[in-house]
């Protein structure tokens, strides 16, 4: 038996170190550069829709494909608490249709299919929903019921092939996810990725959409995000939640909007916003290895600077602090 050196061991362990270095210096640079805009929004007051418009209008891309779209509005409508954040706050869901409508487009709904209700109707009402999209002139359309198309999936990482995913969700010109920023229980954090999740019928799935929790919440999220990536992203954290997310969390002031037109780079400034290391939430790094951008240094944020928070975590989800 040959013995090795503890020159040649340092060696190797030198090369090994430089292999990883190269490694992860090519996975920053791999990731194209996001822009991410960041606006201090205090409450849910006069003015909200104003604020989305100037955001959107920054995008040229995203204005350019709004004039003449039917664009769908997927915000988080999940169960209605009165005493707790769990709901992307109705008042912000009718400032981006209104916000879309001024920049032309042709029609917008507001669509979900919510993961624990399956009275969607009542759960309108309770939030109050129903009263804001009846003043912009919006429909709404339950996901749950939606007449499915199949869908391949582009990178099946859940190993389910093809998923029966809401029409009125896959037929969109434009797919907007506008998401509460939430801690979740399982995968960290909720955000505009995982926001997904209401696109899956639970008339074919069941609810809470079991087959997607037993392939890998993580992968469910990643497959939903890379096969429909939707046009642009908006997360309510003008009151957001820590703590035991996404439903008995408590609330916390965070006091603004984050919007983007990559989803990854959304959620990743989010999560800094929340004290949480992207990178170690699983469907963030799947995104990152599949064109997403999460890196820091490759988002370009712009509007205002708002403070980032130590969240409240259960203990078992400390891992994911930054």
């Amino acid at each position: 038996m040959s013995r090795i050196s503890r020159r040649a061991l340092l060696g190797g362990a030198a090369g090994l170190a430089v292999a990883s270095t190269g490694t992860l210096a090519w996975r920053e640079l791999s990731q194209p550069q996001a822009r991410v805009t960041v606006r201090r929004v205090l409450d849910y007051g006069p003015g909200l829709s104003r604020t989305v418009q100037e955001v959107l209008s920054t995008y040229p891309e995203l204005a350019r494909r709004t004039k003449g779209a039917r664009v769908v509005l997927k915000p988080n409508l999940v169960e209605f608490h009165p005493d707790r954040p769990v709901n992307t706050h109705p008042v912000l869901i009718g400032a981006v249709a209104e916000a879309f409508f001024r920049l032309g487009a042709k029609q917008v709904i507001v669509a979900e299919g919510p993961g624990h209700r399956r009275d969607t109707e009542l759960l309108v009402e309770g939030s109050g929903l129903d009263v804001v999209l009846r003043d912009v002139g919006v429909p709404f359309v339950d996901l749950n019921v939606d007449p499915p198309r199949d869908v391949t999936l582009l990178h099946d990482h859940t190993g389910l092939g093809r998923l029966r995913l809401a029409g009125t969700a896959v037929g969109a010109d434009l797919l907007v996810s506008v998401a509460k920023m939430k801690t979740h229980h399982w995968a960290g954090a909720t955000l505009s990725m995982k926001n997904l999740f209401g696109v899956v019928p639970g008339a074919v799935y069941g609810w809470p959409k079991n087959p997607l929790h037993w392939a890998g919440i993580n992968n469910a999220v990643f497959d939903l995000w890379s096969t429909l990536k939707p046009a642009f992203a908006i997360v309510d954290g003008v009151v957001a939640m820590e703590g035991d997310g996404p439903l008995k969390g408590e609330a916390v002031p965070m006091g603004c909007l984050v919007m983007g037109d990559q989803c990854p780079a959304v959620d990743a400034t989010c999560a800094r916003l929340m004290g949480l290391n992207p990178e170690r939430i699983r469907y963030l790094n799947a995104a990152m290895w599949a064109g997403g951008t999460v890196s820091e240094r490759r988002i370009e944020l712009l509007g205002e600077v708002v403070e980032a928070r130590e969240f409240k975590l259960l203990p078992h989800l400390e891992y994911f602090r930054a």
